[in-house]
């Protein structure tokens, strides 16, 4: 079977199983379980398009899970299934942030490429943050300064309340024109940011403005 469900995709089922767990706990009542059940099935099946036979029946099996082991194993299940997003290398991640004179990398060889819905770091010498992600079959790159804030906030991207910083943009579409400053406040940890992240579209979103 072919890999068919994305990092959000996965994030979104685990937040869904959880609750699953959640609600067994809290009620007793059989028929609230199973409706809970049959509306996670309902839930995790419309995250995709059309499915093959082999792939609806491996997601269906949410809605047998009953414990926290059986979660791990059915996740476990499902993660051999998650697209990874692909591996960059050095020179790849230069060329799209040519006007970095002195790009510092993190350690690529400590990466989870199976984690991500984008890659992002933060560089301390400079005060920058860098992104990368894929967007309409490109791969494109931003970056911005960052400015840190002392207070827990909610990221424009994952939408979750986490440590955050001001990552701030300067975007000019012509020679003629001023620049426009624009800014959010995104999570500190891009891994964090990855984890919590469960639709993909408010990512996109954010490119588009900042950009």
């Amino acid at each position: 079977m072919k890999s068919f469900i994305e990092n959000h995709q996965y994030q979104y089922i685990k937040s869904q199983i959880e609750n699953l767990l959640q609600s067994k706990l809290t009620t007793h009542d059989t028929a609230v379980t199973e409706a809970i059940k049959t509306l996670t099935q309902e839930k995790v099946t419309g995250l995709f398009g059309k499915l093959s036979e082999d792939q609806k029946q491996l997601v269906d099996q949410v809605q047998h899970v009953e414990d926290e082991a059986e979660a791990i194993f059915f996740l476990s299940r499902l993660k051999q299934h998650v697209t990874p997003f692909p591996e960059l290398h050095t020179d790849t991640i230069q060329s799209l942030f040519p006007k970095a004179k002195k790009l510092r990398l993190p350690d690529l060889e400590s990466v989870d490429w199976n984690e991500l819905s984008y890659f992002g770091w933060n560089d301390q010498g400079s005060g920058k943050k860098y992104i990368i992600l894929f967007k309409d079959g490109k791969l494109i790159g931003i970056e911005g300064r960052t400015t840190f804030s002392q207070k827990p906030g909610i990221c424009s991207i994952c939408h979750e309340q986490e440590d955050v910083n001001l990552f701030t943009t300067s975007v000019k579409r012509s020679s003629k024109e001023e620049s426009i400053t624009r800014a959010n406040y995104i999570c500190r940890n891009s891994n964090t940011c990855n984890r919590n992240l469960k639709n993909i579209h408010p990512l996109h979103r954010f490119i588009d403005l900042m950009t």
